[in-house]
């Protein structure tokens, strides 16, 4: 089992680098993060300029504070790529050890830690830039182990650290509560629930609403309306909500999601039903991406569903544990080799080359910026870039793009645009951003150019 997870590891480790290196990652979302730990690791405020608001007023997620002595020993730009890599493996770990114990058999207890390992929604998340969500997937996953074996210290540390990952992770962790005073410790399951939800109110209310002036900036999400108009449809016409349901690829998403475990957590359902309202509530978004298996919003189920087949199949005799792994392996390799991001797999992640021309003529431009300049960037740029106090991401701020507490607002022209210092673009931009520049190019003279960029520097 420790060679798959060291595999795993090391084979996205050196993809997630090489894609970085090849100017295949931006701002959004990795520069984003590489800006906020930085400025923690400098004793900063961590207000991350590349987004226009605090990195824990973007999402409340403090467990990057734990990431922070990381950017004391490393300075390579990759570095987060290799912690979530490792990290994402490490989930298998709490998958083998309750496992191999409720199956009784170390084999067993393997072939389900590959299963996670296989979960396509496991490896999209791995290769999707960089996320604090990744760490749900080790997690949540002790926090279950810990659950079902009573290890009561270990699920206080888990279910801690899972709520200090992101202020919506109460949708996991209060059916986890609810299970647990079903199933195992009343008082423990409601100290769970009431926690969950004190913490969520906690980041809503008070940590998200003071760093950006509104408690629930994603409401827009659900849909007719909000909440209100949601519930009022549900049962004033049902067939509205339904149609809504079955629509834009909704019903693939959820099969994309069941078919790696073979279905086989119905065999005793308990356990894989703590995923339900977060599945759910990926299926009523408005926001395409969370009902699309290839991002991040996804990754949370899938420790969740693996559990949920351990502890269905050991309700079963051995003959049957058998033929039910068995079950799971193949649905597991079938839906890895149709949906995951995996060596000899239908999808190939794209190849962004380290050494490639362009690359190499973005770095003999980067020599020429100072460590401590104000700058504009071309957006794969800027996760190169993204060391320094201000680094914005262009048409920023010469016209608002994705920027500030309302990522809706655009146009305008940010008063602090005859700030930036410098300025470097491709050689080829679109019309759009050509127009945004023609407006403020005689304010810049030429730094350096070569066939794919080209650096300018405030008159």
């Amino acid at each position: 089992m420790l060679v798959a997870v060291a595999a795993y590891a090391i084979y996205f480790s050196v993809t997630t680098v090489q894609i970085h290196r090849g100017l295949g990652t931006s701002a959004y979302d990795f520069g984003l993060y590489d800006q906020g730990i930085w400025l923690l690791s400098r004793g900063k405020t961590p207000f991350v300029t590349l987004m226009g608001r605090n990195l824990f007023g973007d999402h409340t997620s403090f467990i990057l504070v734990f990431v922070v002595p990381l950017m004391w020993l490393c300075t390579s730009t990759s570095m987060l790529f290799v912690v979530q890599s490792v990290v994402i493996a490490c989930g298998a770990i709490p998958v083998y050890a309750y496992a191999r114990k409720r199956l009784e058999s170390d084999a067993l207890g393997c072939a389900m830690a590959c299963s996670y390992l296989l979960y396509p929604a496991v490896s999209w998340t791995n290769v999707e830039n960089f996320h604090p969500d990744s760490f749900l997937g080790l997690l949540i996953g002790v926090a279950l182990w810990a659950a079902l074996g009573r290890k009561w210290r270990w699920y206080g540390v888990a279910v801690l650290l899972a709520l200090l990952v992101k202020e919506d992770v109460a949708l996991v962790v209060v059916p986890l509560g609810v299970f647990v005073a079903l199933r195992r410790d009343v008082r423990i399951g409601i100290a769970t629930i009431l926690g969950s939800m004190a913490a969520a109110l906690l980041f809503f209310l008070v940590v998200i609403r003071y760093l950006t002036g509104s408690a629930f900036r994603n409401s827009w999400r659900i849909p007719f309306g909000g909440f209100g108009g949601l519930v009022k449809t549900a049962f004033t016409s049902p067939a509205t909500l339904f149609s809504y349901l079955t629509s834009d690829g909704r019903v693939t998403y959820l099969a994309q999601m069941l078919f790696p475990t073979g279905f086989v957590f119905l065999v005793a359902p308990s356990v894989a039903a703590i995923g339900i309202i977060v599945l759910l509530s990926n299926i009523l978004s408005t926001y395409y991406y969370q009902y699309q298996i290839h991002y991040h919003y996804s990754l949370v189920v899938a420790p969740i569903l693996v559990f949920g087949n351990v502890y269905a199949i050991g309700r079963l005799g051995p003959l049957a544990r058998r033929k039910a792994v068995m079950v799971v392996g193949v649905s597991a390799l079938v839906a890895a080799f149709l949906l995951a991001p995996l060596p000899l797999a239908r999808n190939q992640i794209q190849k962004f080359s380290p050494s490639s021309p362009a690359v190499t003529a973005a770095h003999q431009l980067f020599a020429q910026i100072p460590p401590d300049a104000v700058i504009s960037v071309y957006h794969p740029l800027s996760a190169q870039l993204a060391r320094r106090e201000r680094v914005y991401v262009f048409p920023n701020p010469f016209q608002r793009s994705l920027y500030g507490p309302d990522i809706f607002a655009k146009g305008d022209r940010l008063p602090f645009a005859h700030e930036i210092e410098y300025v470097m673009l491709p050689i080829v931009l679109t019309a759009e951003s050509q127009a945004v520049w023609q407006l403020e190019v005689d304010d810049y003279v030429w730094v350096g150019s070569n066939e794919w960029w080209i650096l300018y520097r405030h008159r």
